[in-house]
Protein backbone atom coordinates (compact mmCIF):
# COMPACT_ATOMS: atom_id res chain seq x y z
CA UNK A 1 0.00 0.00 0.00
CA UNK A 2 1.40 3.54 -1.09
CA UNK A 3 1.21 6.43 1.07
CA UNK A 4 0.97 9.76 0.26
CA UNK A 5 3.36 11.37 3.22
CA UNK A 6 4.50 14.16 1.53
CA UNK A 7 0.43 15.72 1.50
CA UNK A 8 0.16 14.38 4.97
CA UNK A 9 3.15 16.91 5.65
CA UNK A 10 1.71 19.61 3.51
CA UNK A 11 -1.48 19.53 5.37
CA UNK A 12 0.02 19.86 8.62
CA UNK A 13 2.11 22.60 7.14
CA UNK A 14 -1.38 24.05 5.95
CA UNK A 15 -2.90 23.79 9.79
CA UNK A 16 -0.12 25.07 11.47
CA UNK A 17 -0.60 28.51 8.83
CA UNK A 18 -4.68 29.06 9.49
CA UNK A 19 -5.26 27.78 12.92
CA UNK A 20 -1.80 27.92 15.31
CA UNK A 21 -0.30 24.89 17.44
CA UNK A 22 -0.92 25.19 21.04
CA UNK A 23 1.46 24.13 23.89
CA UNK A 24 0.18 21.60 25.89
CA UNK A 25 1.24 22.24 29.48
CA UNK A 26 0.23 19.34 31.32
CA UNK A 27 1.82 16.73 28.66
CA UNK A 28 1.49 13.57 31.80
CA UNK A 29 -2.34 14.15 31.61
CA UNK A 30 -2.63 13.75 27.73
CA UNK A 31 -0.65 10.64 27.97
CA UNK A 32 -2.10 8.97 30.93
CA UNK A 33 -5.66 9.55 29.19
CA UNK A 34 -4.33 7.92 26.24
CA UNK A 35 -2.45 5.12 27.96
CA UNK A 36 -5.89 4.39 29.43
CA UNK A 37 -7.44 4.41 26.27
CA UNK A 38 -5.75 1.85 25.05
CA UNK A 39 -5.59 -0.59 28.14
CA UNK A 40 -2.11 0.57 28.90
CA UNK A 41 -2.10 0.99 32.63
CA UNK A 42 -1.59 -2.39 33.75
CA UNK A 43 -0.07 -3.63 30.80
CA UNK A 44 3.17 -6.05 31.61
CA UNK A 45 3.32 -7.69 28.16
CA UNK A 46 1.42 -8.72 25.06
CA UNK A 47 2.21 -11.10 22.36
CA UNK A 48 0.67 -11.02 18.67
CA UNK A 49 0.43 -12.47 15.61
CA UNK A 50 0.36 -10.91 12.18
CA UNK A 51 1.19 -11.89 8.81
CA UNK A 52 1.92 -9.60 6.07
CA UNK A 53 5.18 -8.55 3.65
CA UNK A 54 8.43 -6.69 4.94
CA UNK A 55 11.70 -5.29 2.40
CA UNK A 56 15.23 -5.13 1.58
CA UNK A 57 16.09 -1.57 2.91
CA UNK A 58 18.25 -0.40 0.37
CA UNK A 59 18.51 -2.92 -2.91
CA UNK A 60 15.90 -1.13 -4.99
CA UNK A 61 16.50 -2.35 -8.41
CA UNK A 62 15.83 0.96 -10.31
CA UNK A 63 15.31 4.60 -9.11
CA UNK A 64 11.27 4.86 -9.66
CA UNK A 65 10.40 1.86 -7.20
CA UNK A 66 9.47 0.53 -3.76
CA UNK A 67 12.22 -1.40 -1.89
CA UNK A 68 11.60 -5.05 -3.09
CA UNK A 69 9.23 -7.08 -0.95
CA UNK A 70 9.34 -10.44 0.51
CA UNK A 71 6.23 -12.73 1.91
CA UNK A 72 6.55 -12.70 5.63
CA UNK A 73 3.95 -15.63 7.60
CA UNK A 74 3.53 -17.11 10.80
CA UNK A 75 4.66 -13.81 12.32
CA UNK A 76 4.56 -13.64 16.81
CA UNK A 77 6.28 -11.30 18.13
CA UNK A 78 6.63 -11.04 22.43
CA UNK A 79 6.90 -7.45 24.30
CA UNK A 80 7.58 -7.11 27.68
CA UNK A 81 8.02 -3.70 28.80
CA UNK A 82 9.51 -3.62 31.63
CA UNK A 83 11.92 -5.53 30.84
CA UNK A 84 12.90 -4.03 27.99
CA UNK A 85 12.32 -7.51 25.69
CA UNK A 86 10.88 -8.29 22.59
CA UNK A 87 11.18 -11.55 20.43
CA UNK A 88 10.36 -11.87 16.71
CA UNK A 89 9.47 -15.48 14.82
CA UNK A 90 8.37 -15.60 11.64
CA UNK A 91 8.82 -17.61 8.34
CA UNK A 92 10.20 -15.24 5.54
CA UNK A 93 10.23 -16.35 1.74
CA UNK A 94 10.08 -14.98 -1.70
CA UNK A 95 6.27 -15.34 -2.45
CA UNK A 96 4.71 -13.81 -5.02
CA UNK A 97 6.61 -10.75 -5.11
CA UNK A 98 9.24 -10.43 -8.15
CA UNK A 99 13.07 -11.27 -7.65
CA UNK A 100 14.05 -7.91 -8.93
CA UNK A 101 17.34 -9.22 -10.24
CA UNK A 102 18.14 -11.55 -7.23
CA UNK A 103 17.87 -15.35 -6.69
CA UNK A 104 14.38 -16.26 -4.89
CA UNK A 105 14.66 -15.52 -1.52
CA UNK A 106 14.37 -19.01 0.13
CA UNK A 107 12.59 -20.25 2.75
CA UNK A 108 13.77 -19.73 6.20
CA UNK A 109 12.72 -19.11 9.98
CA UNK A 110 13.64 -15.78 11.85
CA UNK A 111 14.13 -15.02 15.74
CA UNK A 112 15.09 -11.79 16.36
CA UNK A 113 15.93 -10.46 19.83
CA UNK A 114 16.01 -7.66 21.95
CA UNK A 115 16.80 -7.69 25.84
CA UNK A 116 17.86 -4.67 27.78
CA UNK A 117 21.59 -3.46 25.84
CA UNK A 118 21.99 -6.49 23.87
CA UNK A 119 20.48 -7.60 20.63
CA UNK A 120 20.89 -10.74 18.77
CA UNK A 121 19.14 -13.47 16.35
CA UNK A 122 18.83 -17.08 16.45
CA UNK A 123 20.26 -19.80 13.82
CA UNK A 124 18.20 -22.68 15.02
CA UNK A 125 19.42 -23.33 18.67
CA UNK A 126 22.39 -21.43 18.37
CA UNK A 127 22.90 -17.33 19.31
CA UNK A 128 24.22 -15.04 16.51
CA UNK A 129 25.79 -11.93 18.15
CA UNK A 130 24.85 -9.20 16.03
CA UNK A 131 28.15 -6.77 15.85
CA UNK A 132 27.79 -5.48 12.47
CA UNK A 133 25.36 -2.34 12.23
CA UNK A 134 22.53 -1.96 10.14
CA UNK A 135 22.30 -0.62 6.79
CA UNK A 136 25.85 0.43 7.60
CA UNK A 137 24.42 2.78 9.24
CA UNK A 138 22.95 2.06 13.76
CA UNK A 139 23.79 -0.61 15.96
CA UNK A 140 21.41 -3.15 16.07
CA UNK A 141 20.74 -3.16 19.67
CA UNK A 142 19.85 1.14 19.05
CA UNK A 143 17.49 0.12 16.30
CA UNK A 144 15.96 -2.68 18.11
CA UNK A 145 15.46 -0.27 21.36
CA UNK A 146 13.62 2.60 18.81
CA UNK A 147 11.76 -0.14 17.61
CA UNK A 148 10.62 -0.99 20.98
CA UNK A 149 9.92 2.34 21.65
CA UNK A 150 7.64 3.58 18.45
CA UNK A 151 5.44 0.40 19.05
CA UNK A 152 1.93 1.88 19.98
CA UNK A 153 2.24 1.28 24.26
CA UNK A 154 5.73 0.95 23.97
CA UNK A 155 6.13 4.58 22.62
CA UNK A 156 3.16 5.59 25.62
CA UNK A 157 5.34 4.22 28.21
CA UNK A 158 8.78 5.51 27.03
CA UNK A 159 7.54 8.92 26.49
CA UNK A 160 5.99 8.95 30.68
CA UNK A 161 9.18 8.09 31.49
CA UNK A 162 11.22 10.63 29.60
CA UNK A 163 11.94 13.96 31.33
CA UNK A 164 11.92 15.74 28.41
CA UNK A 165 8.19 15.45 26.74
CA UNK A 166 7.14 18.01 25.15
CA UNK A 167 3.55 18.05 23.60
CA UNK A 168 1.72 20.28 20.78
CA UNK A 169 -2.17 20.52 20.19
CA UNK A 170 -2.12 20.36 16.47
CA UNK A 171 -5.74 20.70 13.98
CA UNK A 172 -5.73 19.17 11.29
CA UNK A 173 -7.81 21.19 8.37
CA UNK A 174 -7.63 18.75 5.64
CA UNK A 175 -8.09 15.16 4.33
CA UNK A 176 -5.03 12.95 5.54
CA UNK A 177 -4.12 9.28 3.99
CA UNK A 178 -3.79 6.25 4.99
CA UNK A 179 -6.78 6.08 7.25
CA UNK A 180 -5.37 8.56 9.95
CA UNK A 181 -7.05 11.82 11.34
CA UNK A 182 -9.25 13.34 9.09
CA UNK A 183 -10.01 17.25 8.68
CA UNK A 184 -11.56 18.90 11.62
CA UNK A 185 -10.17 16.72 13.90
CA UNK A 186 -6.95 17.76 16.40
CA UNK A 187 -4.06 15.82 17.26
CA UNK A 188 -1.79 16.01 20.11
CA UNK A 189 1.74 15.44 18.70
CA UNK A 190 4.08 14.73 21.97
CA UNK A 191 7.46 14.72 21.34
CA UNK A 192 10.70 13.67 23.60
CA UNK A 193 14.43 11.65 23.52
CA UNK A 194 16.12 8.39 24.20
CA UNK A 195 19.14 9.32 24.30
CA UNK A 196 20.60 11.37 21.34
CA UNK A 197 17.53 9.70 19.36
CA UNK A 198 14.29 12.12 19.22
CA UNK A 199 10.76 10.25 18.89
CA UNK A 200 7.49 11.62 18.10
CA UNK A 201 4.25 10.38 18.59
CA UNK A 202 0.84 11.36 17.12
CA UNK A 203 -2.62 10.65 19.17
CA UNK A 204 -5.96 11.42 17.69
CA UNK A 205 -8.70 12.63 19.04
CA UNK A 206 -10.09 9.14 20.40
CA UNK A 207 -6.76 9.33 22.19
CA UNK A 208 -5.40 6.07 20.47
CA UNK A 209 -2.12 6.39 18.89
CA UNK A 210 -1.90 6.60 15.50
CA UNK A 211 1.37 7.29 13.91
CA UNK A 212 4.92 7.38 15.33
CA UNK A 213 8.14 8.43 14.32
CA UNK A 214 11.93 8.59 15.12
CA UNK A 215 15.20 9.18 12.65
CA UNK A 216 18.80 6.69 12.56
CA UNK A 217 21.89 7.54 10.93
CA UNK A 218 22.50 6.09 7.53
CA UNK A 219 25.34 6.72 4.79
CA UNK A 220 23.16 7.39 2.36
CA UNK A 221 20.39 9.13 3.80
CA UNK A 222 21.93 10.57 6.53
CA UNK A 223 19.68 11.15 9.49
CA UNK A 224 16.98 8.33 8.32
CA UNK A 225 13.27 8.85 9.04
CA UNK A 226 11.42 5.22 10.49
CA UNK A 227 7.78 5.73 11.04
CA UNK A 228 5.33 3.49 12.17
CA UNK A 229 1.31 4.07 11.16
CA UNK A 230 -1.44 2.16 13.17
CA UNK A 231 -5.27 1.88 12.04
CA UNK A 232 -7.83 -0.40 12.41
CA UNK A 233 -8.04 -0.49 16.30
CA UNK A 234 -9.42 -3.17 17.86
CA UNK A 235 -10.04 -4.34 21.43
CA UNK A 236 -8.82 -7.54 22.63
CA UNK A 237 -10.27 -8.25 25.99
CA UNK A 238 -9.96 -4.61 27.13
CA UNK A 239 -6.56 -3.61 25.32
CA UNK A 240 -6.46 -1.51 21.93
CA UNK A 241 -4.42 -2.54 19.17
CA UNK A 242 -3.87 -1.85 15.76
CA UNK A 243 -4.88 -4.30 13.28
CA UNK A 244 -2.97 -2.87 10.28
CA UNK A 245 1.04 -1.65 11.17
CA UNK A 246 2.31 -0.03 7.99
CA UNK A 247 6.25 1.03 8.43
CA UNK A 248 8.69 2.94 6.49
CA UNK A 249 12.19 3.73 6.44
CA UNK A 250 13.00 6.28 4.41
CA UNK A 251 11.24 9.51 2.67
CA UNK A 252 8.63 9.03 0.00
CA UNK A 253 9.34 13.10 -0.71
CA UNK A 254 12.95 12.10 -1.45
CA UNK A 255 12.60 8.67 -3.48
CA UNK A 256 9.86 6.22 -4.05
CA UNK A 257 11.45 3.67 -2.04
CA UNK A 258 9.99 4.12 1.84
CA UNK A 259 7.52 0.90 2.20
CA UNK A 260 9.85 -1.30 4.83
CA UNK A 261 7.34 -3.79 6.04
CA UNK A 262 3.15 -4.26 6.56
CA UNK A 263 1.48 -6.67 8.48
CA UNK A 264 -2.20 -7.18 9.37
CA UNK A 265 -2.43 -8.22 13.18
CA UNK A 266 -4.85 -11.45 14.01
CA UNK A 267 -4.61 -12.16 17.29
CA UNK A 268 -3.42 -10.16 20.81
CA UNK A 269 -2.98 -11.43 24.58
CA UNK A 270 -2.12 -9.28 27.11
CA UNK A 271 -0.40 -10.10 30.89
CA UNK A 272 0.32 -13.65 29.58
CA UNK A 273 3.45 -15.54 30.94
CA UNK A 274 7.02 -14.85 29.11
CA UNK A 275 9.90 -16.59 29.47
CA UNK A 276 12.78 -14.27 28.92
CA UNK A 277 15.86 -15.61 27.66
CA UNK A 278 18.79 -15.12 29.52
CA UNK A 279 21.59 -13.37 27.76
CA UNK A 280 24.05 -15.94 25.90
CA UNK A 281 27.72 -15.63 26.87
CA UNK A 282 28.62 -15.05 23.36
CA UNK A 283 26.08 -12.40 23.17
CA UNK A 284 27.47 -10.94 26.18
CA UNK A 285 31.03 -10.88 25.25
CA UNK A 286 30.68 -10.04 21.57
CA UNK A 287 32.75 -7.38 20.07
CA UNK A 288 32.36 -4.99 17.38
CA UNK A 289 35.28 -5.89 14.84
CA UNK A 290 37.88 -3.63 13.95
CA UNK A 291 37.28 -2.00 10.73
CA UNK A 292 40.59 -3.47 8.55
CA UNK A 293 41.97 -2.95 4.98
CA UNK A 294 44.24 -5.99 3.91
CA UNK A 295 45.59 -5.52 0.43
CA UNK A 296 46.56 -8.35 -1.85
CA UNK A 297 48.70 -7.34 -4.97
CA UNK A 298 46.91 -8.47 -8.41
CA UNK A 299 49.58 -7.15 -10.94
CA UNK A 300 51.54 -4.55 -11.47
CA UNK A 301 49.76 -0.83 -9.97
CA UNK A 302 46.66 -2.98 -9.57
CA UNK A 303 45.68 -3.91 -5.40
CA UNK A 304 42.59 -5.85 -4.22
CA UNK A 305 41.62 -4.07 -0.86
CA UNK A 306 39.82 -6.78 1.55
CA UNK A 307 39.41 -7.33 4.92
CA UNK A 308 36.04 -7.08 5.22
CA UNK A 309 32.06 -8.45 3.99
CA UNK A 310 33.65 -5.80 0.52
CA UNK A 311 36.23 -4.99 -1.32
CA UNK A 312 37.56 -2.03 -3.25
CA UNK A 313 40.48 -2.34 -6.07
CA UNK A 314 43.15 0.38 -6.22
CA UNK A 315 44.39 1.11 -9.68
CA UNK A 316 47.49 3.06 -10.13
CA UNK A 317 48.28 5.66 -13.22
CA UNK A 318 51.05 7.72 -13.76
CA UNK A 319 49.89 10.90 -12.01
CA UNK A 320 46.89 9.36 -10.09
CA UNK A 321 45.46 6.72 -8.56
CA UNK A 322 41.67 5.42 -9.05
CA UNK A 323 39.20 3.24 -6.59
CA UNK A 324 36.63 1.16 -7.70
CA UNK A 325 33.89 0.66 -5.10
CA UNK A 326 33.22 2.89 -2.13
CA UNK A 327 31.16 0.72 0.29
CA UNK A 328 29.37 0.45 3.29
CA UNK A 329 30.13 3.73 5.57
CA UNK A 330 33.01 6.36 5.84
CA UNK A 331 34.61 4.45 8.60
CA UNK A 332 35.69 1.93 5.52
CA UNK A 333 36.42 4.30 3.09
CA UNK A 334 38.95 6.03 5.05
CA UNK A 335 40.35 2.77 6.15
CA UNK A 336 41.10 2.41 2.17
CA UNK A 337 42.02 5.68 1.78
CA UNK A 338 44.80 5.52 4.19
CA UNK A 339 45.91 1.91 2.77
CA UNK A 340 45.78 3.31 -0.40
CA UNK A 341 48.32 6.09 0.80
CA UNK A 342 50.39 3.61 1.96
CA UNK A 343 50.98 1.77 -1.06
CA UNK A 344 50.77 4.96 -3.35
CA UNK A 345 51.98 7.69 -1.08
CA UNK A 346 52.38 10.41 -3.54
CA UNK A 347 49.36 9.37 -5.62
CA UNK A 348 45.79 11.05 -4.81
CA UNK A 349 42.82 9.13 -5.39
CA UNK A 350 41.28 10.97 -8.00
CA UNK A 351 38.34 8.29 -8.98
CA UNK A 352 36.09 6.32 -7.38
CA UNK A 353 34.11 3.78 -9.78
CA UNK A 354 30.45 3.67 -8.02
CA UNK A 355 29.05 -0.19 -9.43
CA UNK A 356 25.39 0.64 -8.45
CA UNK A 357 23.38 2.73 -6.03
CA UNK A 358 22.71 -0.24 -3.39
CA UNK A 359 23.27 0.93 0.19
CA UNK A 360 25.89 -1.39 0.63
CA UNK A 361 27.75 -0.35 -2.22
CA UNK A 362 27.31 3.39 -2.20
CA UNK A 363 27.96 4.07 1.43
CA UNK A 364 31.21 5.68 1.56
CA UNK A 365 31.00 7.77 -1.49
CA UNK A 366 30.15 10.99 0.49
CA UNK A 367 33.94 10.41 2.16
CA UNK A 368 35.74 10.52 -1.53
CA UNK A 369 33.09 13.39 -2.78
CA UNK A 370 34.25 15.84 -0.15
CA UNK A 371 37.67 15.80 -0.91
CA UNK A 372 36.91 16.57 -4.40
CA UNK A 373 37.48 12.93 -5.97
CA UNK A 374 35.60 12.20 -9.11
CA UNK A 375 32.76 9.96 -8.70
CA UNK A 376 31.68 7.79 -11.41
CA UNK A 377 28.70 6.05 -11.22
CA UNK A 378 25.31 5.28 -14.47
CA UNK A 379 23.58 8.39 -15.29
CA UNK A 380 20.51 7.08 -13.48
CA UNK A 381 22.19 7.67 -10.25
CA UNK A 382 23.40 11.23 -10.40
CA UNK A 383 20.53 13.50 -9.80
CA UNK A 384 19.43 10.63 -6.84
CA UNK A 385 23.27 11.35 -5.30
CA UNK A 386 22.80 14.91 -5.37
CA UNK A 387 19.37 15.14 -3.65
CA UNK A 388 20.27 12.69 -1.16
CA UNK A 389 23.42 10.98 0.10
CA UNK A 390 25.64 14.15 -1.45
CA UNK A 391 23.23 16.88 -0.51
CA UNK A 392 24.87 19.81 2.20
CA UNK A 393 22.36 19.30 4.72
CA UNK A 394 23.44 18.36 8.29
CA UNK A 395 23.58 14.94 9.47
CA UNK A 396 22.96 15.47 13.64
CA UNK A 397 23.24 11.64 14.25
CA UNK A 398 26.51 10.81 13.14
CA UNK A 399 28.17 13.67 11.43
CA UNK A 400 30.67 12.25 8.99
CA UNK A 401 33.60 14.65 7.33
CA UNK A 402 31.62 16.20 4.49
CA UNK A 403 28.97 17.07 7.77
CA UNK A 404 31.50 18.36 9.76
CA UNK A 405 33.83 19.79 8.03
CA UNK A 406 32.24 21.12 5.04
CA UNK A 407 34.90 20.39 2.43
CA UNK A 408 32.36 21.19 -0.26
CA UNK A 409 32.70 24.77 -0.24
CA UNK A 410 35.97 23.98 -3.21
CA UNK A 411 32.91 23.05 -5.27
CA UNK A 412 30.24 25.21 -4.27
CA UNK A 413 30.99 27.23 -7.52
CA UNK A 414 30.62 24.70 -10.23
CA UNK A 415 29.40 21.46 -10.79
CA UNK A 416 29.81 18.59 -8.53
CA UNK A 417 32.60 16.25 -9.53
CA UNK A 418 30.59 12.97 -10.75
CA UNK A 419 31.10 11.70 -14.21
CA UNK A 420 28.30 8.91 -15.46
CA UNK A 421 28.58 5.79 -17.75
CA UNK A 422 25.48 5.73 -20.06
CA UNK A 423 23.33 2.76 -20.91
CA UNK A 424 23.46 0.69 -23.78
CA UNK A 425 23.54 2.76 -26.99
CA UNK A 426 21.09 1.94 -29.94
CA UNK A 427 18.64 -0.74 -28.52
CA UNK A 428 18.70 -4.05 -29.37
CA UNK A 429 21.64 -5.72 -30.94
CA UNK A 430 23.90 -1.90 -29.80
CA UNK A 431 26.92 -1.54 -28.30
CA UNK A 432 27.35 -0.18 -24.57
CA UNK A 433 28.46 2.99 -24.13
CA UNK A 434 31.79 2.74 -21.94
CA UNK A 435 33.77 5.05 -19.32
CA UNK A 436 37.50 4.93 -20.06
CA UNK A 437 40.14 5.90 -16.87
CA UNK A 438 43.73 6.10 -19.18
CA UNK A 439 46.73 7.95 -18.38
CA UNK A 440 47.97 7.12 -21.72
CA UNK A 441 49.20 3.64 -21.07
CA UNK A 442 47.22 2.26 -18.39
CA UNK A 443 43.93 1.55 -19.04
CA UNK A 444 40.36 1.04 -16.93
CA UNK A 445 37.24 0.54 -18.88
CA UNK A 446 34.07 1.05 -17.09
CA UNK A 447 30.83 -0.96 -18.97
CA UNK A 448 27.24 -0.81 -18.58
CA UNK A 449 25.90 -4.17 -17.65
CA UNK A 450 23.46 -4.88 -20.36
CA UNK A 451 20.23 -7.10 -19.40
CA UNK A 452 20.50 -9.72 -22.13
CA UNK A 453 17.13 -11.24 -22.45
CA UNK A 454 15.87 -9.39 -24.96
CA UNK A 455 18.41 -10.51 -27.22
CA UNK A 456 18.77 -14.42 -25.99
CA UNK A 457 14.94 -14.81 -25.56
CA UNK A 458 15.48 -16.50 -22.20
CA UNK A 459 13.42 -15.53 -19.35
CA UNK A 460 16.12 -16.73 -16.99
CA UNK A 461 18.32 -13.71 -17.68
CA UNK A 462 15.80 -10.94 -16.85
CA UNK A 463 16.97 -9.08 -14.25
CA UNK A 464 19.92 -10.97 -14.50
CA UNK A 465 21.81 -7.49 -13.61
CA UNK A 466 20.97 -7.22 -10.05
CA UNK A 467 20.52 -3.93 -10.52
CA UNK A 468 19.74 -1.65 -13.40
CA UNK A 469 22.45 0.58 -13.00
CA UNK A 470 25.17 -2.05 -12.36
CA UNK A 471 28.30 -1.50 -14.07
CA UNK A 472 31.41 -3.59 -14.26
CA UNK A 473 35.34 -2.54 -14.66
CA UNK A 474 37.92 -4.25 -16.72
CA UNK A 475 41.84 -3.68 -16.90
CA UNK A 476 42.12 -4.83 -20.81
CA UNK A 477 46.37 -4.76 -20.03
CA UNK A 478 45.40 -7.38 -17.17
CA UNK A 479 42.80 -8.82 -18.13
CA UNK A 480 40.75 -8.79 -15.09
CA UNK A 481 36.95 -8.25 -14.71
CA UNK A 482 35.75 -6.31 -11.53
CA UNK A 483 31.85 -7.58 -10.65
CA UNK A 484 29.59 -6.70 -8.13
CA UNK A 485 27.28 -9.14 -7.07
CA UNK A 486 26.68 -10.69 -10.25
CA UNK A 487 29.58 -13.28 -9.37
CA UNK A 488 30.64 -14.31 -6.10
CA UNK A 489 32.96 -17.21 -6.12
CA UNK A 490 32.38 -20.14 -3.54
CA UNK A 491 34.91 -20.76 -0.23
CA UNK A 492 37.69 -23.35 -1.53
CA UNK A 493 37.84 -23.06 -4.77
CA UNK A 494 34.87 -24.83 -5.75
CA UNK A 495 32.63 -23.90 -8.52
CA UNK A 496 28.96 -22.68 -7.19
CA UNK A 497 25.44 -22.79 -9.29
CA UNK A 498 24.85 -20.48 -12.08
CA UNK A 499 22.65 -17.87 -11.77
CA UNK A 500 21.02 -15.10 -13.91
CA UNK A 501 23.53 -12.77 -12.32
CA UNK A 502 26.34 -15.36 -13.93
CA UNK A 503 25.00 -16.11 -17.30
CA UNK A 504 23.94 -12.04 -17.74
CA UNK A 505 27.98 -11.64 -16.79
CA UNK A 506 29.31 -13.89 -19.40
CA UNK A 507 27.15 -12.60 -21.92
CA UNK A 508 28.22 -9.23 -21.64
CA UNK A 509 31.58 -10.26 -21.51
CA UNK A 510 31.20 -11.62 -24.56
CA UNK A 511 29.43 -8.95 -25.89
CA UNK A 512 31.98 -6.32 -24.85
CA UNK A 513 34.69 -9.01 -26.17
CA UNK A 514 36.53 -9.05 -22.86
CA UNK A 515 39.15 -11.44 -22.52
CA UNK A 516 39.20 -11.80 -19.19
CA UNK A 517 41.51 -13.80 -17.32
CA UNK A 518 40.95 -12.97 -13.54
CA UNK A 519 37.64 -12.13 -11.84
CA UNK A 520 38.13 -9.65 -9.11
CA UNK A 521 34.46 -9.56 -6.89
CA UNK A 522 33.47 -7.14 -4.58
CA UNK A 523 32.58 -9.94 -2.59
CA UNK A 524 34.58 -13.35 -1.73
CA UNK A 525 37.87 -14.33 -3.56
CA UNK A 526 39.98 -13.35 -6.71
CA UNK A 527 39.44 -16.38 -9.13
CA UNK A 528 40.33 -17.52 -12.58
CA UNK A 529 38.22 -17.27 -15.39
CA UNK A 530 38.73 -20.52 -16.27
CA UNK A 531 36.42 -21.47 -12.61
CA UNK A 532 33.99 -19.30 -13.89
CA UNK A 533 33.53 -20.57 -17.28
CA UNK A 534 33.25 -24.12 -15.15
CA UNK A 535 30.50 -22.97 -12.96
CA UNK A 536 28.29 -21.83 -15.86
CA UNK A 537 28.99 -24.78 -17.63
CA UNK A 538 31.11 -23.37 -20.35
CA UNK A 539 34.95 -23.89 -21.58
CA UNK A 540 37.17 -22.07 -23.47
CA UNK A 541 37.60 -18.34 -23.24
CA UNK A 542 34.74 -17.31 -26.21
CA UNK A 543 32.46 -20.28 -25.44
CA UNK A 544 28.67 -19.44 -25.96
Amino acid sequence: MKCKGAAFVAYLGLAAGIASAQTVKDVRSILEASIKAMGGANLKNIQYSASGWSSRIGQTYGLSEDWPHYEVADYTRVIDYEAKWSREDYTRRQGRYPLLGRPPMPEERVTSILSGNYAWDMLGNKPVPLTTLYLDGVSYVELRQLDLAITPHGFLKAALAAKDATAIKLPIVGPSDFGLSQGGRQVTIVSFTIGKYRVNGTINDRNLVELTDTWFPNPVYGDMDYEMRFTNYKNFDGVMFPTLLHVHQGDPRLNPAHNYYEYNVTDLKANVPVTIMPVPDVVRTATVPPVKVESQKLADGVWLLGGGTHNSVLVEFKDFAAVVEAPQNEARSLAVLEEATRLLPNKLVRYAVNTHHHFDHAGGLRTYLSQGTTVITHESNKQYYLDIMFYPAARELQPDRMALYNPMYMISRRPAPIETVTSFAGGPGGGAAKYVITDGEHILEIFHVQDMAYELGDPSYAQGNHSADMLIAYLPKERVLINADLYTPGQGGQPVPPTAGMRTLYQNMLKQKLDVVQHVPIHGRVTTNDEFLKSIGRTGANSN
